[in-house]
């Protein structure tokens, strides 16, 4: 039974490219372009203010038509405007608020940081130890070693079950942090100053010689500042092509990103066929409400596509992430272990409004490559864990896979005096989480 030792972290789709002319205005560049994650304000649509513009893209856009006549077409509040449809994901957010929603969406960016993540070992006298060091961050650069031991931040000595607690108020009261780190039988101290970095989304840890490749999120802008999540994954499995073993990918948690992101992300899997398909609304060149469909075709060469590899999911793999586990798990012979995944298989496009805020319209659904829709349901794993989604749980379902035996069950898990938590955690209800493609944006 593995040691798996709890997670403290600290750390959001996308929708397709599109070549079709947009209504009146010259955005045909932002329909095609990898880079462009929101629509500019249609500047000759048929209103004059922020309201009316609202009003008339949730016409042309909206994916469940049978609503549209809820909508007041008059009115003072743009919440009203929202709030008369169903859809939680549908919302405006307002000028004061656009960018930052923007930021969070695209990029992986922590904002006074030093680039690290932690083990909390309930047994351990000092509980906190170093579990990654982002690269290019104050941490990497002082030096600080992965698997050390944090003894101190400034000081105060980090032990007991409250001991990231404590880290956490030393921590956001200090500009410059003082860690006391107990490594290989010596014990030394680390000196950095916080500052903005770019986190990675995609982390590798090996447990019980097992390895495992966790993917948090799909986000075209991290470590990898040109092409995202997909160059991290990619980057990984090239340097290590020739490893035969079975490998978990880890999607527990993960709440979506970037259709783009997660659709090449899951093509490195995968040899052939077709990795996804949706329809949506938009507006045609002649300002129409149309429907669009689309399907990504999977292209053979990529270093995923003769491993062997276990996708582990839970109730907090969403949006992106199912796109992902869907495509996979229908196009290889990976199984998924864990739990049923959230279920939510519908998208968002975003587009900057008049004012400057920021409209987040549900326009897309999407379906299986076996032409199946999840949204509302999940997806459901062929090896349930009978108590959690753990590591151990995909450990098995690998060796029974890939092994001898077929039996669909993975009953044994991690002790719970260890189970995975996270210091930033992401909720599906979190409007700004989902999957987001090129010009529109859901998850």
């Amino acid at each position: 039974m593995t040691n798996e030792k709890s997670i403290i972290t600290r750390s959001s789709l996308h929708i397709p490219h599109s070549t079709f002319h947009i209504f009146f205005l010259p955005l045909v560049a932002l329909l095609a372009a990898c880079s462009s994650d929101f629509l500019s304000p249609v500047k000759s649509t048929p209103v004059t203010d922020e309201y009316g513009y609202n009003y008339w893209l949730l016409q042309k856009t909206y994916l469940y038509e049978e609503e549209l006549p809820n909508l007041p077409e008059e009115g003072d509040s743009i919440q009203v405007l929202y709030n008369a449809l169903s859809d939680r994901y549908t919302r405006y957010t307002p000028p004061s608020q656009s960018a930052a929603v923007i930021e969070s969406r695209n990029t992986s960016v922590i904002t006074g940081d030093i680039g690290l993540e932690f083990w909390y070992d309930p047994n351990a006298e000092h509980t906190l130890s170093i579990r990654h060091v982002y690269p290019k961050s104050p941490a990497d650069r002082a030096g600080v070693p992965k698997n050390g031991t944090l003894i101190s931040i400034n000081g105060t000595e980090l032990t007991g079950e409250d001991a990231y607690q404590k880290y956490r108020a030393v921590f956001d009261s200090n500009e410059v942090i003082v860690l006391e780190i107990s490594f290989q039988d010596s014990v030394r101290s680390y000196t950095m100053k916080r500052e903005t970095i770019y986190a990675p989304t995609v982390f590798v840890d090996t447990l019980d010689g097992h390895e495992v490749i966790n993917i948090r999120e799909f986000k075209p802008n991290t470590i990898e500042r040109d092409s995202g999540s997909y160059m991290e994954l990619k980057r990984h499995l090239d340097s290590t092509a020739s490893d035969k073993s079975v490998r978990i990918l880890d999607l527990r948690g993960n709440p979506g990103g970037h259709v783009d992101q997660c659709i090449k992300m899951a093509d490195l899997f995968v040899k052939s066929g077709t990795l996804s398909s949706r329809h949506w609304y938009i507006f045609s060149a002649d300002g129409k409400r149309t429907r669009y469909e689309t399907k990504n075709e999977a292209k053979a060469g990529d270093s995923g596509e003769e491993g062997k590899f276990v996708l582990l999911a839970n109730a907090g793999s969403a949006s992106c992430a199912e796109i992902f586990v869907a495509a996979v798990r229908e196009l290889t012979d990976f199984p998924v272990a864990g739990a049923k995944t959230y279920g939510k298989g519908i998208g968002q496009s975003s587009w900057k409004t008049m004012n400057g805020g920021l409209a987040t319209i549900t326009t897309l659904a999407f379906s299986t490559p076996k032409g199946n829709s999840y949204h509302g349901k999940g997806i459901e794993p062929d090896y349930p864990c009978t108590n959690s989604a753990s590591i151990q749980c995909a450990i098995e379902a690998g060796q029974q896979h890939f092994g001898k035996s077929l039996k669909k069950t993975a009953s044994k898990t991690v002790s719970t005096e260890k189970q995975p938590i996270t210091g930033n955690k992401h909720q599906i209800e979190d409007v700004y989480g989902g999957a987001y493609a090129d010009i529109f944006l859901f998850r």
